[in-house]
């Protein structure tokens, strides 16, 4: 458990630092638009997917695997469909599912 959620944290990082890396402009517009737009959702989704069998509120679980797989599914998604901001939905709902099962 203690690897998992290692691992979790590790790609939790590494998707912020690509998310960074987008807004400030460090590499090409080529390199900067696929580490903030693709390469984020598809660690994110890995995290959330790691993430899932973590939950201590067993009915999350299924919808943290969802959450997972729409963020990567989104990702590859091209940028000028209509589908294309499901990956941030898959996103907030992953947020949203991580935040409410935090113990109090």
């Amino acid at each position: 458990m203690q690897n998992q959620q290692s691992i979790q944290g590790i790609l939790s990082i590494a998707a912020l630092i690509c998310l960074a890396v987008g807004w400030f402009n460090l590499f090409s517009p080529e390199i900067n638009h696929l580490l903030s737009r693709k390469v984020f959702y598809v660690l994110i989704g890995a995290s959330f997917f790691i993430q899932a069998p973590l939950l201590t509120n067993k009915n999350f679980v299924y919808a943290m695997y969802a959450a997972a797989a729409i963020c990567v599914f989104g990702a590859f998604i091209p940028e000028d469909s209509k589908l294309s901001a499901v990956k941030t939905v898959g996103l907030l709902a992953g947020i949203i599912l991580s935040l409410s099962n935090r113990r109090r």
